[in-house]
């Protein structure tokens, strides 16, 4: 009873800071409402929207698409949602594979071409978009063929490089806040550790999943 107790809480305040951060995410993705050309990041990549045609819109389409993939992604891990009402489980999925496959990743490795930092960012960000890509397309795939042991786990890679969105931001704070950094070496370090923490941390719960005694 205590140890049920014990995980309540710890799961009741691992959601609360993932609502609080899916808000900020809400609130940074509402500084774009206006599709202005100077608004929020859009400030330093002046450069990019004066050279590169396409750039403006395939970052809006980004940033308006992949939005949707952290709440709708969250509630694929919800067991009671899936056993009890399986068809709204299903059409959230969608929403989240559509989201991704057709809209956000493809954005993100057009715009992470481009990334601050020189060639390691922009590395860095299209093995990220690449991944996404992959394991979502992957989970798909699985639960199509009906192994939904493997779907799981390809869900698990694919939503914890969506996490990427936060983690990102969160490792940008830190390094800011500990060390001051130089902007351009800032990119190169947290477009790293936007993710690949994130796949580590998903490995371990897929290993831990699959190797329950």
């Amino acid at each position: 009873m205590f140890k049920k107790a014990q995980f309540s809480i710890l799961h009741g305040f691992w959601l609360l800071i993932f609502a609080y951060s899916c808000l900020l995410m809400a609130e940074i993705t509402f500084r774009y409402r206006g599709f202005s050309l100077d608004a929020n990041f859009l400030m330093i990549k002046q450069t990019e929207i004066e050279e590169l045609w396409w750039y403006r819109y395939v970052f809006y389409v980004h940033v308006c698409t992949a939005i949707f993939a952290l709440p709708a992604g969250f509630t694929q891990f919800n067991t009671y949602l899936l056993n009890k009402y399986p068809r709204v489980h299903r059409s959230i999925g969608y929403l989240y594979v559509f989201a991704i496959l057709v809209f956000a990743a493809p954005s993100g490795l057009l715009i992470g071409s481009a990334a601050n930092g020189g060639l390691t960012s922009i590395i860095a960000f299209e093995l990220l978009g690449l991944g996404w890509f992959y394991f979502t397309w992957r989970a798909v795939r699985l639960a199509s063929q009906r192994k939904f042991d493997k779907h799981r786990d390809f869900m698990i890679r694919s939503f914890a490089l969506t996490c990427s969105a936060l983690t990102l931001r969160f490792w940008k704070l830190a390094l800011v806040y500990l060390f001051q950094p130089n902007p351009m070496d800032l990119y190169q370090i947290i477009a790293w550790l936007g993710w690949i923490p994130n796949l580590l941390l998903a490995e371990f719960i897929i290993y831990q999943k699959n190797h329950k005694l």
